[in-house]
């Protein structure tokens, strides 16, 4: 004997009544003598009592609207914010914000912050924040550029005060030279001038008077 036909056909539109949705049959499915139905391309299936016809439902209708928000930023990143100079930032955390009026609607993504290494707080939408280190890159670039502390737990002190020989510190002011240089021309920051300046004095430094190893 044939099953008896399905209640509902694809294109229907329909109400799931235990949110009291509205949305369209997009697929029909046959399970162990009954019928099973996809809402909206959505994954799970729904049971014929779950649903009725849109003009057949005496309840309560509520709207639904799928809000996709694209991140840039993400928690750990390392940021400069506009206005803030060389100061660079941790991303701690982040909200969203949905506006909705009658003829306008915009979301917005607050950025919550503390900063390197003072741990003062302060947020920003996205547009004022520009990538310097991504989360999983963010305590070796601290760890890197730390000339903003104490001079003694500077990378820059650590180095030239290490038991490296001469030849390898030079090598290492070096790399730090030529990142500095980089961050100069990228931001145009003068603290960034002046970290060259300190790492080029050291190199002179070793240079003339760090002898043979």
């Amino acid at each position: 004997m044939d099953a008896k036909a399905p209640k509902f056909q694809v294109g229907d539109t329909v109400v799931v009544k235990v949110y009291g949705t509205v949305g369209k049959i997009t697929a029909v499915r046959q399970l162990e003598g009954g019928y099973f139905y996809v809402v909206n391309d959505r994954e799970g299936l729904l049971a014929e009592q779950s649903l009725a016809r849109l003009e057949e439902y005496d309840g309560i209708l509520y709207k639904k609207e799928e809000v996709n928000i694209e991140l840039k930023f993400f928690i750990g990143d390392i940021v400069k914010v506009k206005g803030y100079g060389g100061v660079l930032f941790k991303i701690v955390g982040f909200r969203t914000e949905i506006w909705r009026y009658a003829e306008d609607a915009w979301e917005d993504v607050i950025y919550e912050m503390v900063s390197i290494p003072k741990g003062e707080w302060l947020e920003a939408d996205e547009d004022e924040l520009l990538l310097i280190a991504d989360a999983g890159q963010a305590d070796s670039f601290v760890s890197r550029y730390q000339f903003f502390y104490p001079m003694k737990s500077s990378p820059l002190y650590q180095l030239v005060t290490s038991d490296l020989k001469t030849q390898e510190k030079i090598d290492h002011l070096l790399d730090m030279y030529n990142d500095y240089a980089l961050l100069l021309n990228l931001f145009g920051d003068e603290a960034y001038r002046a970290m060259l300046e300190a790492v080029k004095m050291q190199i002179q430094v070793l240079s003339a008077h760090g002898g043979p190893d």
